[in-house]
């Protein structure tokens, strides 16, 4: 296995990471752009594209000093090429071929969603597949079948609103703040999650797809009036927000682990892995766990370090890809989505 630099930027996080045999973590550095979005409420994909410009080249450089190595000692450059957004993601695949030609290394294009199905094996000493993984993130929720680093099936995804989404949505309207995600699950941990019965959407059985949009409507209904979309955030107490939170996330944490059993039903797998910045949630680690003890299952959760966007799943997933012959030329070219497979 090979010393990988991977670099990350999909969305709004320029990020670039160090790894060695696919395992171990020498590097993982991500500049964020919360701040340069938090006014317009969500990510501007203008913006996120020219601050990929401005950081990539002073991150790559900066990697390699955080972790000792030299453009010599690099075996291979690992990209994000899909799914994600397309002027961001042209930034990394660029800056990718750029040292692949310039330091003469092999280059590997990644699939961003199968690097967080994968990223719960970045810490462990041996490789958990095959499994059932669980991505949940704002931009994805899917469930697939990993049964080898190149060997990963899509079992479902989300037909409208990803759970990330979800989470910023309901944050915009209780006016909590951007990313929502976070703060949702603060304020939940202090509120009653039974205080509102949300609604669970499974969908018709035997579907493994998602649908969080329904819920996020209910909220909003909840909060204003049936049919309202305003009037209503003032007479709320803090308490109420609260309940609110935490009703809301028991709701989506319902689905996402009672989807993830069916999956683990239909292919009998004994393992289950949870990637993505969703994974990072208090709840859904809690009940995950507990269900998989329950029902006699390995579980694997990611990190908190690897959950959000991070260079260094990339360089992970690359590495393991690379050492199965897995290699892009330098026409190499980035897709804002990747095929349902």
């Amino acid at each position: 296995m090979a010393t990988v630099l991977g670099i990350e930027t999909s969305c709004d996080e320029t990020a670039v990471g160090i790894v060695d045999h696919g395992h171990r973590v020498r590097c993982n550095l991500i500049a964020t752009q919360f701040e340069l979005h938090a006014r317009y409420g969500g990510v501007v994909p203008e913006l996120a594209s020219r601050a990929h410009i401005e950081r990539l080249d002073l991150l790559v450089h900066e990697a390699l000093e955080q972790s000792g190595c030299s453009p010599e000692a690099i075996d291979a450059i690992a990209v994000t090429r899909a799914p994600g957004l397309i002027g961001s993601l042209l930034i990394g695949v660029t800056g990718a071929k750029a040292l692949a030609w310039a330091w003469g290394k092999p280059l590997v294009g990644v699939n961003h969603i199968h690097a967080h199905a994968t990223s719960a094996a970045i810490d462990l000493d041996h490789d958990p597949w095959p499994a059932i993984a669980l991505v949940a993130s704002g931009g994805h929720t899917s469930l697939y079948h990993v049964r080898d680093y190149d060997e990963i099936s899509l079992l479902g995804s989300t037909i409208d609103d990803a759970a990330g989404e979800a989470f910023d949505k309901v944050a915009a309207i209780l006016n909590l703040g951007y990313p929502g995600g976070p703060i949702v699950d603060r304020r939940a941990a202090g509120g009653n999650p039974e205080a509102f019965r949300f609604p669970r959407t499974m969908l018709k059985p035997p579907s493994l797809d998602f649908s969080f949009s329904g819920l996020k409507t209910a909220v909003l209904y909840q909060i204003h009036g049936p049919g309202k979309t305003t009037g209503g955030l003032e007479k709320l107490t803090p308490a109420q927000v609260d309940d609110i939170c935490a009703s809301f996330s028991a709701a989506v944490v319902d689905v996402l682990v009672e989807k993830t059993m069916l999956a683990v039903a239909g292919t009998g797998a004994d393992t289950v892995v949870v990637g993505g910045g969703v994974a990072a949630n208090s709840r859904l680690r809690t009940q995950l766990a507990e269900r998989c003890r329950r029902e006699g299952l390995r579980l694997h959760l990611t990190p908190l370090a690897y959950c959000t966007d991070n260079g260094a799943m990339v360089a992970a997933l690359g590495g393991h890809l690379l050492a199965r012959g897995h290699l892009a030329r330098l026409d190499l070219t980035a897709a804002a989505s990747a095929d349902r497979s």
